[in-house]
């Protein structure tokens, strides 16, 4: 039986013959069905170059977007999970950080880096949504923790990307704990009258959306991010209202004040470039030191 048949034409092809696509050659816009390759959606720093629809990336793809020639130096790159709780759902805690670990090759849901963004040294961390749903455990919390202790110890800029589901179950109050560290901890910051500017990307949610994520001297957002602390389902049970249309998207929160603007990814650096530029004190630009050793993302 021929895979394929047109007598008209004498086209008669076997099965055998048959040849599939690879995969992952196309990408197909989820909000306009737009048909692109991979390759195109790629250069167009994954944003649909029909929509401008921005799909999820991490940090991997932030830092090379966003350091100068991708070179950083890697923060506290070998933090990983305990298991203080001993928690056990589907499996033990352990073996999902491990199995996660070997999936994704990040070692918790954040990693923190040093580099300069337009010859402008800066401390950035960045949220991976790949691992665990991007959620908040103790790793997550320290790691910011430190971030912000380098950029006051370096006289740096702070920049956060968050991307996540909220705090990390399987470690119950220590994920909640977190809040209020990296709350303090920017505090310090804010003391020090070092800016800090939290970006919001989609989705940021949950008890990150409730600490660091809206502390920044400016907030701001990709287009569409989804952003919230409670889910919509779960608000429109409990107020027994339908909610807006567009509610939790980023523009809705623009539209309410919760932020400063909405930048789209490819304009992303400048548009952070130039606002550091405008509040930074001449002294942080010039005694800031370069980091001590670069190193191109793997």
């Amino acid at each position: 039986m021929p895979w394929f048949k047109r007598a008209e034409k004498g086209i008669h092809t076997p099965t055998e013959q048959k040849k599939e696509t690879p995969d992952g050659l196309w990408y197909k816009c989820p909000n306009c069905k737009t048909v692109t390759s991979m390759a195109e959606h790629r250069k167009n720093l994954n944003t649909c170059v029909q929509c401008s629809h921005h799909d999820r990336i991490g940090s991997k793809e932030y830092f090379a977007i966003l350091f100068d020639d991708n070179e950083f130096a890697e923060l506290d790159e070998n933090l990983s999970s305990g298991d203080p709780l001993e928690f056990v759902d589907s499996k033990p805690y352990p073996q999902r950080i491990a199995s996660t670990q070997k999936a994704t090759g990040l070692k918790d849901a954040v990693r923190t880096a040093y580099g300069k963004i337009n010859g402008q040294n800066i401390t950035i961390a960045c949220m991976d949504f790949a691992f665990i749903g991007g959620s908040m455990g103790s790793v997550v919390g320290e790691k910011i923790a430190r971030a912000v202790d380098h950029a006051r110890k370096t006289r740096t800029p702070f920049l956060m990307i968050s991307k996540s589901g909220g705090a990390r179950m399987m470690e119950a109050g220590f994920s909640l704990m977190q809040m209020a560290k990296t709350s303090a901890k920017l505090a310090l910051l804010s003391e020090e009258k070092l800016p800090y500017i939290s970006l919001l990307t989609d989705p940021t949610t949950g008890g990150v959306t409730a600490s660091y994520a809206m502390l920044g001297d400016f907030n701001i957002a990709e287009p569409g991010a989804l952003i919230g602390f409670a889910g919509p389902r779960v608000i429109k049970e409990t107020i027994g209202k339908d909610l807006p249309k567009g509610f939790q998207s980023a523009e809705f929160v623009l539209e309410h004040g919760f932020l400063d603007f909405i930048v789209d990814r490819k304009q992303l650096k400048n548009r952070l470039s130039e606002l550091l530029s405008m509040v930074l004190l001449p002294e942080d630009v010039t005694t800031a030191p370069k980091a001590k050793k670069s190193a191109k993302a793997s």
